[in-house]
């Protein structure tokens, strides 16, 4: 019996076999629990449903913009009939910016770039969280994915960054809110990850090298170790946790210099 044995989760944010949420979509997987999966957009759905059927063929794939109410209302009436009104855990690992807003300075980010920014990377987590709540009867754990440019400078992460501070304070709210409920929200911030997003920040080659040089285990992270707290943070083992921002970085947050 694995520590989530009997939960039922979905997962937002797969863009492929690289991305986190698929790393954390395994671990949860594997420690027993039952998944459904959005994608975004029909560029992506191929891959999607061809990871998520390796869960089982009939595993529920189904699309979400998380910047329209109507799908997000859609997705949680599905999620709710496939897994018979029970809601357990949710991962959204959902964020973006137009490329330019992650190339040049942020002084020039324009007021759309900033509001897309936003509105994808942060505020759809208060409302994936209100869609998800009714379906917690009995409690749950709401993850989200961060990363250590929302708490400090991080050039050209630029309006990333402010969204993903925006993202660590709604965890905290929201963590406020549903807590009465037993339902707990957390950020992981990981260290860099060589996903599909990632690869649009500029210089982001140079961002891992730096990364695995200064970090006191000096390497970056693999994404089985984002599995594991992933896990850790969905199960009875951090039942007393909310609110908090984990850091999964090989000790990169600690250093001054």
């Amino acid at each position: 019996m694995g520590v989530l044995s009997g939960k039922k989760g979905v997962v937002f944010g797969v863009a492929n076999k690289r991305s986190i949420a698929w790393a954390i979509a395994q671990a949860w997987h594997e420690a027993g629990a039952e998944l459904a999966f959005t994608y975004q957009g029909e560029r992506l759905k191929d891959n999607v449903g061809t990871l998520a059927a390796t869960f089982g063929e009939d595993t529920l794939i189904t699309e979400c913009d998380v910047t329209q109410d109507d799908h997000i209302d859609r997705v949680f009436n599905e999620v709710g009939d496939r897994f018979d009104g029970q809601l357990d855990l949710l991962l959204h690992s959902v964020a973006f910016a137009p490329k330019e807003a992650l190339e040049g300075d942020f002084v020039s980010t324009t007021r759309e770039a900033f509001r897309v920014a936003h509105d994808v990377s942060a505020y759809s987590l208060v409302a994936l969280a209100r869609g998800a709540a009714p379906l917690m009867t009995e409690g749950g754990s709401i993850l989200a994915m961060s990363y250590y440019g929302a708490e400090k400078v991080v050039p050209h992460y630029n309006v990333m960054g402010v969204a993903k501070a925006a993202l660590e304070a709604s965890t905290r709210y929201l963590a406020y809110d549903l807590g009465p409920r037993q339902i707990r929200v957390n950020c992981i911030s990981a260290g860099p990850m060589n996903t599909l997003a990632a690869r649009g920040i500029s210089g982001f080659g140079d961002m891992l090298k730096h990364h695995a040089e200064v970090a006191p285990l000096k390497r970056n992270v693999d994404p089985a170790e984002l599995g594991s707290t992933g896990t850790f943070l969905a199960s009875d083992g951090g039942a007393a946790i909310t609110g908090q921002v984990i850091y999964v970085d090989s000790g990169y947050q600690v250093m001054g210099m």
